[in-house]
């Protein structure tokens, strides 16, 4: 009889092993042999959890997209009653952490934005993780912002935010935070302060 966790262990395990291989190899040459070595375990095991490539695909964004719900929500839940520039920052901060800026997971993501343009549950997975970007931006800028305004900025904001990221993706070197947290700033500073010229 199995352990109690030790299904959520091997999964957990299972996962650090696709981030590893598809860094070293890419998604497509990113075989359930491959990651089975890597893991330390038998392919019967990845079909277990995971049923196909893309189940393993799908549970590791998971798991990356939890790691960017929670350096959002950590970051946040410190800064509790402070001013929407502080709290937008923070967001941008939570966007570019560690956990999502690592070669290996920034690899993922591009496996995984390409993979959800013709799988519809790893579209839903994209959708959501869009969604809740654009609700917690459009909600800080929208205590400073008129309702149209907050949106558009909110919109601004996510494309920079996915494009600065992009960029260095592509580029194949380190993700630069210094400079991405500079320029969103600069554009965060020039959203609100239109709220100031116009008197809203």
């Amino acid at each position: 009889m199995p352990k109690i966790g030790m299904q959520s262990i091997r999964k957990q395990q299972l996962i650090q092993a696709t981030l590893a291989v598809i860094n070293e190899v890419g998604m497509q040459e990113a075989s359930f042999v491959l990651i089975a070595r890597k893991a330390g375990v038998s392919t019967g095991i990845i079909s277990h959890y995971f049923r196909d490539k893309n189940g393993l695909l799908e549970a590791t964004m998971r798991h990356i997209q939890y790691q960017l719900g929670f350096a959002v929500a950590m970051r946040l839940r410190m800064l509790t009653g402070a001013e929407p520039k502080r709290r937008i920052q923070a967001i941008v901060e939570g966007n570019f952490d560690p956990t999502q800026t690592s070669e290996a997971a920034m690899k993922t993501w591009l496996a995984f934005w390409a993979s959800s343009m013709h799988q519809p549950n790893l579209n839903r997975l994209q959708q959501v993780n869009d969604r809740r970007l654009y609700s917690n931006l459009s909600y800080e800028f929208g205590r400073v912002l008129n309702k149209a305004d907050a949106r558009m900025a909110a919109k601004g904001l996510a494309a920079l935010i996915d494009g600065l990221w992009l960029r260095s993706a592509l580029s194949n070197e380190q993700f630069p935070v210094k400079d991405a947290l500079k320029i969103t700033n600069e554009y965060i500073d020039m959203q609100l302060q239109r709220a100031e010229v116009l008197g809203t």
